[in-house]
């Protein structure tokens, strides 16, 4: 990854007006109906649910030690909740859309450190890199190549790719373990050295300081204090927490990968002067799908992240308003003539992330197909 020096210009003086339109557009919808931007009582409920679903379980698990398949079962629950709870508040709050006021956004989106993750390094990745430079390979840190794992037709494909269809789900489990354990020394390393993280090298000392500590308090509550302190059997307790790592991972990656590792999607390269031909909200447009915007239950545990169009044009919009501003975003890209992409039901898109995996274990570089 590169330090982005990116700029999106749109030729076409009628596809440039597009994002002001729907702005306009948009924020008369909250003025027309007196409400705001942010979240509501939904967003409160659902931040104790999740919360509690997560926590809850964990006080049982230690106070109780119930039989095994029971504390299975808990883990189990605590995996789900920690999804839900990355999805539905923490995604918000470090967007700015949780709450009006920054307090609450602030304590929100440090819910991330129940899971050992960092919000510095998160912000860097997510809301600078990725919803800036959608699927821009080597820029957009969410489809560099992982490991045994290719995301983008650009980068270099090696034999084991072809079989990446069928393993990625592993990998898929092992993601949020991998962000405990090391994802956020690498990440801050690399943001560091590659010019992303531009903080002073004392506010970084304080920084990496804090992110060591984010873990030791969380290894010490989820392993050392149970084990050491409470004497419960290691071997169940630790496999519990790997099963609760391992549905969290799989349900977040998919999640995120539903809505730009589809078959719809562009990935789009900047020419040699680092422009990208297009506006920055068709960009969004060409590179992000929804799917299931009809599946109330879904939108609802995913925290809109089914809404991925929307979120990527209005990141500062709270999810709980996303079913409403779709018909106008939809509406408004057809009248521009611009592709507003959508998967109607989950397995559909499911089906077309499998596929693209697929396609991309096989394609050659595109970079090599041109030369």
């Amino acid at each position: 990854m590169s330090n982005p020096s990116i700029r999106f210009i749109e030729k076409d003086k009628n596809r440039a007006q597009f994002f002001a339109i729907l702005r306009q557009r948009v924020d008369n919808h909250f003025k027309e109906n007196k409400i705001s931007k942010h979240g509501n009582r939904k967003m409160v409920v659902k931040t104790i649910v999740m919360l509690g679903a997560y926590i809850i379980p964990f006080c049982i698990l230690l106070i109780f030690q119930p039989g095994t398949f029971v504390g299975y079962g808990l883990w189990l629950l605590m995996g789900i909740a920690l999804s839900g709870v990355g999805m539905s508040v923490m995604h918000d709050a470090n967007h700015g859309a949780y709450s009006s006021n920054g307090k609450v956004n602030f304590w929100a989106g440090h819910t991330l450190n129940l899971t050992g993750g960092s919000v510095f390094n998160w912000k860097l990745q997510h809301n600078m890199l990725h919803h800036t430079y959608t699927n821009v390979v080597h820029v957009d840190d969410d489809i560099d190549d992982k490991l045994v794992m290719r995301f983008s037709p650009h980068t270099d494909v090696k034999w084991y790719h072809r079989f990446q269809f069928i393993y990625a789900f592993f990998f898929y489990g092992i993601l949020t373990l991998y962000w405990a354990v090391l994802k956020d020394f690498i990440q801050f390393g690399n943001y560091t050295k590659e010019g992303v993280n531009k903080e002073s090298k004392e506010k970084n000392r304080i920084t990496l300081a804090k992110i060591i500590a984010i873990k030791i308090v969380y290894f010490s509550v989820f392993m050392f204090i149970p084990i050491f302190v409470l004497g419960i059997p290691a071997g169940p307790h630790i496999l519990g927490y790997l099963l609760m790592q391992f549905v969290s991972g799989i349900i977040l990656t998919v999640i995120f990968q539903l809505a730009h590792t589809v078959e719809e999607t562009s990935h789009p390269i900047p020419d040699a002067d680092g422009t990208i031909e297009n506006n920055w909200a068709i960009h969004q447009l060409n590179t992000t799908v929804n799917f299931s915007r009809k599946n109330k239950w879904i939108s609802w545990y995913v925290g809109g992240l089914n809404f991925q169009v929307e979120h990527h044009l209005f990141p500062t919009i709270c999810h709980v308003h996303y079913p409403h501003i779709a018909p106008i975003v939809k509406a408004t890209a057809e009248e521009f003539g611009v592709p507003y992409l959508e998967n109607e039901t989950f397995g559909l898109a499911l089906r077309s992330h499998i596929r693209t995996l697929k396609r991309f274990g096989s394609l050659p570089s595109l970079n090599e197909a041109i030369a």
